[in-house]
């Protein structure tokens, strides 16, 4: 049985981070959330924001990254990546709890 341990963020993603808030003067957490919609049930909205008392906050190179308590059973066990290919570059969420998702990456079923 696995358990469901929080998600993990890959040093490629902190410091994919690390660069933007560098870049932008500004010094902002990843967000990592899960809402309702998209075209499998759910999608994943990554944005940049200020951490709030009931985050989960991972950390690593000096940056962060959170998690709200309503999104996190749905990213136990993630890992949260940055990915540069031919197509574009993006955060993305490898996700053991989806049963499926859609072509785009951004939405999942469980």
């Amino acid at each position: 049985m696995e358990l469901n341990l929080p998600p993990k963020v890959t040093p490629r993603a902190f410091a994919r981070l690390a660069e933007i808030n560098a870049a932008s003067g500004e010094d902002k957490a990843l967000r990592v959330a899960v809402a309702g919609g998209g075209c499998s049930g759910f999608q994943y909205e990554i944005t940049l924001d200020d951490p709030t008392p009931d985050d989960l906050v991972l950390e690593g190179a000096g940056q962060q990254v959170l998690i709200d308590t309503v999104s996190l059973p749905f990213l136990a066990n993630a890992t949260i990546d940055f990915s540069e290919e031919l197509i574009g570059a993006r955060f993305v969420i490898e996700n053991p709890n989806a049963t499926s998702s859609c072509g785009c990456g951004t939405s999942f079923s469980i």
